[in-house]
């Protein structure tokens, strides 16, 4: 696992040492760089920080080039096939010669094997995560070819402007190139106020975009442009699944714990997330049928748990680590939290309003004492539909068929509602809520209207009169496109292909990166393993999915799966999110900086919002007329976020890390 950086036809060596060090945390083990300047004038330049997971020796530092120094890569990733790929490929000739035992040597000969002109099925024969880069000195003129793996588990963001390319596995790392400032993109901004985080490809700042999921870019005599090598498919919806609901749980729980040891492959101690959820329990019960592990729970003391349901229950996963025989650790954190959050939201580089970063952090930076390696349940809710909002839609169709007027005393009902913050209620009142308010809607619509948190009257009653709203904007427009490309498909697997594509990808698979990297921490996620999901998407029909009208079983045919390897009471968890206690904070420990950051002289010198706007979504909260709580938590990130990157705190912050980082290794 490491990070990248590499330049073209801009800046210059010492530009690349400065991208390459302010990832220090990405990978603290080894660092290099390789740069090459033409006689027409052009230069090409890639950097790397190394943090060594297979082949610990020197003989896996990077950029690294074939035999003859004609062609380079710099990588981040995991590639679980590459030994079979490795064996394949010397039975093919004399041609390929490896130096060392690492999965970047593979993947550099893979593509020398298949040639720039197949590229495409060079990626495709790659099982695991990755974004890369590499660079082709062979031919008339160098070409650079960057790619990103299927689901978009490594980040890569890249500027391209009139010929001049950089690129990085964070943003921070491009802001050291000459000529790139750090500057707001409002159409971003508002995303980032529906959503609260900013979908690929657009990034919160201005000219920074980032590759997307299942692409590829070339950049060549000045040209770049960017194409899709592969995309998750469904059955249309009246598809005819022949196999026996018994016989697909035999065979998803054999290609599920063998994607679990594929990806135990390491040469550093590893280990595993625990919660008391289906997902991590699983990969943790697989785990176990090889060697003893290592989990990782982390929860809080009990004043932060009262009206929670987001946070997990210690005792499942203590009993199951010991019926399991694993090493466990029960991490109990009682965070600062207003010191974390200024340094959690340089380590995401965009602000991303989800507190599960913060616990994402906590038991990555914990569970480096002891391991380099995490499994993580990431994926399973997006592959066999485990979310409230999935149950949201099957409750929402048997509404439907209720009379009408039945319909609007219910929905004037449930609006008039309050919050029930501080009980167990609070969340279904919230999803309630959202459910009313888009009764009416299409299943499209209504699905991503329950997935936002400003609508657009909200937003224009927050923006401040004279800010610069995006004009003919659709925030949702590619959700509704993704949409539009399975609509051939049953709706549940129209609604799993927007999880997997757009929440899964900008969010879950974006914070678990940033978090871990941000600890020199590699995250796995076996249920990201390609096969598996497309053999899901195929041959799993949606009513064993989520199955049931009014009380839904969701991920019934993964549970099924599971029986034999978990016990009943993890089988009967209801849905618990990765999740932080976000109410106690806001009424506690973050009080005093929500009165400061978000007061009215403060919002007003930014001249985004309206004030009086700002300042009632916090009194509403706080007398607990409305919860608020996640948007009030999205202005607070926004504005740290801001003082940070706009105002240029950041680089200050970054020499910091990087004099922290430095002395560790020393």
């Amino acid at each position: 696992m490491c990070g990248i950086s590499g330049l073209v036809n801009c800046g210059d060596r010492e530009t690349l040492v400065r991208m390459t060090n302010v990832q220090t945390h990405r990978g603290p083990d080894d660092s290099g760089l390789w740069e090459r300047h033409f006689p027409d004038g052009g230069y090409i330049g890639l950097g790397s920080r190394r943090l060594a997971i297979l082949d610990l020796s020197a003989d896996g530092h990077m950029p690294m080039s074939n035999e003859d120094g004609t062609v380079w890569i710099t990588y981040n990733g995991e590639i679980y096939n590459f030994a079979d790929l490795r064996q394949e490929l010397e039975a093919k000739s004399n041609a390929h010669r490896f130096r060392s035992h690492t999965d970047t040597e593979v993947v550099l000969h893979l593509y020398e094997e298949y040639g720039p002109d197949r590229f495409k099925d060079c990626l495709n024969r790659l099982h695991g995560m990755f974004a890369l880069a590499i660079c082709d000195l062979r031919g008339p003129s160098p070409k650079l070819f960057l790619a990103r793996d299927h689901f978009g588990i490594k980040p890569l963001y890249y500027c391209d402007r009139g010929g001049k390319l950089a690129f990085a596995s964070e943003v921070k790392a491009l802001l050291e190139v000459p000529g790139i400032e750090a500057s707001m993109n409002r159409e971003a901004l508002d995303k980032y106020l529906t959503f609260l985080w900013v979908p690929d490809p657009l990034t919160m700042f201005e000219g920074i975009l980032k590759l997307p999921a299942g692409h590829y870019a070339l950049w060549q005599n000045g040209e770049f442009r960017v194409e899709q090598y592969w995309d998750l498919t469904f059955p249309p919806a009246n598809h005819p699944f022949e196999r026996t609901e018994a016989d697909l749980a035999d065979e998803i729980r054999e290609r599920f714990c063998a994607s679990v040891e594929q990806q135990m492959v390491s040469d550093v101690p590893i280990g595993a997330f625990l919660s008391a959820g289906l997902d991590s329990s699983s990969i943790v019960a697989a785990m176990a049928r090889k060697q003893p592990v290592r989990t990782y729970t982390i929860t809080f003391p009990e004043k932060y748990r009262v009206g929670e349901t987001a946070i997990d229950d210690p005792g499942v996963p203590r009993r199951l680590a010991r019926k399991l025989g694993c090493e466990h650790h029960e991490i109990v954190v009682e965070p600062d939290v207003v010191g974390l959050l200024p340094r959690l939201a340089w380590h995401m580089d965009e602000p991303t309003a989800d507190p599960a970063i913060i616990t994402a952090y906590l038991v990555c930076r914990e569970a480096r004492k002891q391991a380099t390696v995490l499994l993580s349940g990431v994926g399973g809710d997006e592959i066999f539909a485990g979310y409230r909002k999935h149950i949201a839609h099957a409750w929402a169709e048997e509404y439907r068929r209720a009379p009408g007027f039945a319909r609007s005393a219910a929905e004037r009902a449930l609006l008039r509602l309050p919050s029930l913050r501080g009980t167990r209620m609070k969340g279904s009142v919230r999803l309630a809520k959202k459910m009313a308010r888009s009764a009416a809607l299409s299943p499209a619509e209504a699905f991503i209207r329950n997935c936002t948190y400003l609508d657009t009257q909200q937003k224009t009653g927050l923006y401040a009169p004279q800010s610069q709203q995006p004009q003919n904007h659709n925030s949702a427009a590619q959700h509704l496109a993704a949409f539009d490309k399975v609509r051939h498909a049953d709706f549940l697997n129209q609604m799993l292909y927007l999880d997997t594509k757009i929440f899964m990808t900008t969010l879950n698979l974006t914070y678990n990166d940033k978090m871990s990297m941000a600890s020199s921490v590699e995250v796995r996620v076996p249920f990201l393993d390609r096969e598996l999901a497309e053999f899901v998407a195929w041959n799993v029909r949606p009513g064993w999915k989520l199955k049931g009208k009014w009380r839904p079983v969701t991920k019934h045919i993964f549970r099924e799966a599971m029986r034999s390897m978990l016990p009943e009471e993890v089988l009967r968890q209801p849905k618990a999110g990765f999740a932080a206690p976000v109410d106690y904070w806001l009424a506690r420990d973050l009080r005093p900086m929500v009165d400061d950051l978000l007061s009215e002289s403060q919002v007003k010198r930014r001249g985004l919002f309206r004030p009086e706007t700002v300042r009632r979504y916090v009194d509403e909260h706080r007398r607990g007329a409305e919860d608020w709580s996640m948007q009030i938590w999205q202005l607070l990130t926004l504005e740290i976020w801001m003082q940070l990157f706009i105002d240029g705190g950041a680089r200050a912050f970054a020499q910091r890390q990087i004099d922290s980082a430095q002395m560790a290794i020393a």
